[in-house]
Parts: C-alpha cells; sequence; structure tokens
C-alpha cells in the first residue's frame, strides 16, 4: 500500500469512526442534519464565490441562477441549524435532483430545442429540419443517415465525420475536396488523401496529396511514395525531383539534410551525385561529432554508403565506445 492510499484509507476510517460515534450518542437524526448541514455549506460557498464572479463579469443572467443556488443551500443550512421545518430540506433536496437530471438530459443534446428533443429523427427528416434530424440519427448510431442529413443541412465537415464512422470513406474523401476547394484550406485535402486511401483509390489519394503539398513542400516525398503505390513510374519520378528540390534548399541550410538528397538520388539512379551529397553529409556528421560522440553512428553509416569500409568501422568503434561510456555505471 503506497502513502496516498494509506492515509486516504486512514481519513476515511476516521470519518466513519466519528460518524458512528455522533450516531451512537447524539442519534441518527443529529448525524443526519451535520451530514446535509457540511454538504450544502460547501454547496453556499461555492455559490457565493460564483456569484460575486458572475457580478464581476456583469453576466447577470447566471449571476440570478446562482443567488438561487446559494439562497437555497443557505436556506437549508438554516433548517440544518435550528430544525424547524425539515420537510422544507427534502423540498430543497428534490428540487435539485431533478435540476441536475434535467441539466443532464440538456448537455446530452444542447444544440437541440425541447420539442426537437421529443421528436423523432424520422419526423424531423420529413419536416425538413436536417440539421436535428441528423443528430438524432448520430446519437442513435445510424452514421450513414445522419451524414445524409447534415450534407442537406450544409453542415459538410460534420458529414464528413459521420460518413468516416460508417466506413463509407469514398463519400468522405469527397465532402472533404469539396471543403478544401470552398473553404481554401489546404488541410481537407490531407484528409481527402487519406479517406482516398481508405478506400483503396490510390490516385486519387496521391492527387489530393501532390496539391497539398504545393502548399507543404516537405509532403513531396510522400507523394512520389504514393504515386508509387498507385503504380504511376512516371509521376512518381515528377514527384521525386521536386522532393530533391525541397531537400536540397533544407540541405545548404541545414546540414542534415544532405542525407535524403543522397538517397533521392540513390532513388534516381544518379550515382555521381549520390556520391556528392553523400560526402557533404559526411562533413556535417564529422563536425557534430566533435561536440557529440552520438553522432560517430552516422560517420560511419555515410563512409559505408561511400564504400570506405575501413574508415566506417573506425567511426562505428568509437560510437560503440562511446555507448560503453554512458552505459557503465561510475565507480
Amino acid at each position: 500500500m503506497d502513502r496516498f492510499t494509506a492515509l486516504a484509507t486512514g481519513f476515511i476510517a476516521l470519518l466513519l469512526i466519528v460518524a458512528g460515534g455522533l450516531w451512537y450518542y447524539f442519534g441518527f437524526i443529529v448525524l443526519l442534519r451535520i451530514v446535509v448541514g457540511l454538504i450544502y455549506l460547501g454547496m453556499f460557498i461555492v455559490f457565493t464565490l460564483i456569484f460575486f464572479v458572475l457580478l464581476y463579469a456583469r453576466s447577470f443572467k447566471y449571476s440570478i441562477i446562482t443567488l438561487l443556488g446559494m439562497i437555497s443551500s443557505g436556506y437549508v443550512l438554516y433548517q440544518c441549524y435550528f430544525w424547524q421545518n425539515p420537510i422544507h430540506i427534502g423540498y430543497i433536496i428534490s428540487v435539485y435532483v431533478i435540476a441536475f437530471i434535467v441539466g443532464m438530459w440538456w448537455i446530452m443534446e444542447p444544440d437541440l430545442t425541447i420539442s426537437e428533443r421529443l421528436r423523432s429523427a424520422e419526423s424531423l427528416e420529413r419536416a425538413g429540419n436536417y440539421r436535428a434530424s441528423a443528430r438524432k440519427y448520430e446519437k442513435a448510431g445510424n452514421y450513414r443517415k445522419a451524414g445524409e442529413n447534415y450534407l442537406k443541412a450544409g453542415l459538410k465537415e460534420s458529414a464528413g465525420w459521420c460518413f468516416e464512422k460508417a466506413g463509407d470513406y469514398e463519400k468522405a474523401a469527397e465532402i472533404y475536396e469539396d471543403l478544401a476547394e470552398e473553404k481554401g484550406e489546404v488541410y481537407y485535402l490531407k484528409e481527402a488523401h487519406e479517406f482516398w486511401k481508405k478506400a483503396g483509390n490510390l490516385e486519387r489519394s496521391a492527387k489530393c496529396l501532390e496539391k497539398y503539398a504545393q502548399e507543404e513542400p516537405w509532403f513531396w516525398e510522400d507523394v512520389a511514395e504514393m504515386w508509387e503505390s498507385a503504380g504511376n513510374e512516371e509521376k512518381a519520378k515528377e514527384m521525386w525531383a521536386k522532393a530533391l528540390e525541397y531537400y536540397k534548399n533544407e540541405a545548404e541550410e541545414e546540414g542534415v539534410f544532405w542525407e535524403d538528397v543522397a538517397k533521392i538520388y540513390e532513388k534516381l539512379d544518379d550515382k555521381e551525385n549520390a556520391k556528392s551529397a553523400w560526402e557533404r553529409f559526411l562533413e556535417y556528421c564529422m563536425k557534430e561529432a566533435e561536440s557529440d560522440p552520438s553522432w560517430w553512428k552516422h560517420v560511419a553509416e555515410a563512409y559505408e554508403k561511400l564504400g570506405e569500409k575501413k574508415r566506417a568501422e573506425s567511426a562505428m568503434k568509437k560510437y560503440e565506445e562511446y555507448r560503453e561510456s554512458i552505459e557503465t555505471p561510475d565507480g
């Protein structure tokens, strides 16, 4: 048993002992008055604090609600102390229970009116109230019907989510493509790419990702791989060239990207430029290894790519010595 559990267990045991003592010496009614009084004392303090915060924020509508809570909890405290009309405590507790149930019911469907809550999804659909109907269908787990009604209501994002839940990835992808065009936000193209991929339409998936990469160029490599998966080698080669251009620009600023440049050159079967890129990457790794010995591993990899096995072995040995030095306990 950990310390917290032991303290919690001890505290609960102490409360039970105190409650048992009060019941034994003063009777159940006194115990009830104390327990209910303490509960409503806490509620009174909370309502009071919230009331003044809302007044300060000039939220008069909700401050009136908290004022009612403050008055009612204060009255319960009064009755618990004087015990003149204990039946009133029961009435107030009943009101609180009913308010809690109604509140939970309201929270479950906050965007529906009372009349919409009482009608069926089918009835709302026939009446042309597609938004409320879709919400009802969604809650019932009928995601396809929910998606159809959200579309009729013009709520495409909600419709896309519902078609995704229904497993209709093709319809979801179409919706996200439409959203990308309507709103001019490339984020939706990435979503469309994912759903076309799930639907098995790799060509449409690649096209969406290609449009996305025009705004987010670090995805050109993913686009190239996507076109390869779609079986279009010509398009894949074109995308690899774009990825190469992107990584070359990045490598000029941050040398670590020369590794990516080298790998793409290898992909394009350009051995001469691949070798040059590996040399640039090696130069970068050697400089990093001066301050961080973990980079000797990458130095070894670069030498391996350049066909210099002895130097690769020597660099790997330095890396292994470094690993041993940090894994071996002091002393």
